[in-house]
């Protein structure tokens, strides 16, 4: 399988001490790609004893040099459903109009039952959002929710990763991947099993990455994969968290049809090698967040260690061909 190939000037944005609230890690970046401008919104956090995260806002002309707008957050706990925290945002074009996805804590994030919702804002300019509210089932403790960018057969559709959704009941024994359908975006029905973890590198869990990109020849997506380290060269900090590696893979979707996978990476595109993705707040982490095409380039943003904002390239060509053969 090829792989991404990253950037040289890794990391791309880094916590900033002058900034509280982004003091101490910012990481997890949506990207959107605007009239020759990117966009990206990053999770931050200014502290560890309650670890509530806001959203910051950074742009760039060329995709690899991000400069930070202000220093407040753009987007912060507002509303009863997402008062503990605003985290990993997801910049959705949907037709003509942007959507974010994002994870809203309406409980304390070190609270062990805590459940996940995902909730939906709109902009027009990446600075001033309408809030429309939380758009997941309330106790599916849902995360890593994206908006396909156009219709399909009349419908939105969106992916999300409903950890409780596992048993019998829901013919997956691992937090999974599905797809549901919506006319409005609001209200989202026919839930279905989309892919289960397959892969010994993916066997814990699986979650979307950026929203589905359209191509010649499906839908790419990218996403994460969750399972134990499988190379023992790499350098570890802690034996204990040796068992539990996020890596990143490829799918390619039906068009017509994205409940139809027309194939998938059975190896990872991209795993904590550096030293910026292997020692941090959560260590052995390469969490993909955020992407765009220009020309060929398949640019792929990423979380390292919920720390830091990293960046990796391929050819958008040579990854859908080898994922379709």
């Amino acid at each position: 399988m090829i792989k991404l190939k990253r950037y040289q000037g890794n990391p791309i944005l880094k916590p900033n001490p002058k900034n509280q609230w982004e003091s101490k890690a910012v990481f997890n970046p949506g990207v959107g790609y605007k009239n020759n401008k990117v966009y990206l919104l990053y999770r931050a956090v200014g502290e560890y004893k309650d670890y509530i995260t806001r959203i910051g806002l950074a742009v760039s002309q060329d995709g690899f040099h991000f400069k930070r707008v202000s220093s407040q957050p753009i987007f912060q706990p507002e509303a009863d459903y997402e008062k503990w925290g605003c985290e990993d945002p997801k910049i959705n074009f949907v037709g003509k109009e942007i959507y974010i996805t994002y994870t809203a804590l309406e409980q304390p994030t070190l609270n062990p039952k805590k459940f996940n919702q995902t909730a939906l804002a709109k902009t027009t300019d990446f600075r001033n959002f309408q809030r429309m509210g939380v758009i997941t089932p309330k106790y599916a403790d849902t995360r890593n929710t994206v908006i396909f960018p156009e219709k399909i057969n009349g419908q939105y559709a969106m992916l999300h990763r409903p950890s409780a959704w596992i048993g019998k009941k829901y013919k997956t024994i691992l937090p999974s991947i599905w797809i549901a359908y919506s006319k409005n975006l609001l209200n989202w029905s026919d839930h279905q099993l989309l892919y289960q973890p397959r892969e010994n590198w993916e066997s814990i869990k699986i979650g979307a990455g950026p929203p589905p990109i359209r191509t010649s020849l499906g839908w790419l997506l990218i996403y994460h994969g969750v399972g134990p380290d499988m190379n023992p060269s790499l350098i570890r900090f802690d034996k204990e968290i040796q068992t539990r590696v996020y890596r990143a893979g490829a799918m390619l979707l039906d068009l017509n049809n994205p409940t139809k996978i027309i194939g998938r990476s059975k190896k990872p595109i991209l795993e904590p090698e550096k030293d910026y993705e292997i020692k941090g707040d959560v260590p052995n982490v390469v969490f993909p967040t955020g992407g765009f095409v220009k020309d060929d380039q398949l640019f792929v943003y990423y979380g390292a260690t919920d720390k830091r904002c990293c960046l990796a390239t391929i050819s958008l060509n040579k990854l859908i061909k080898e994922l379709s053969h």
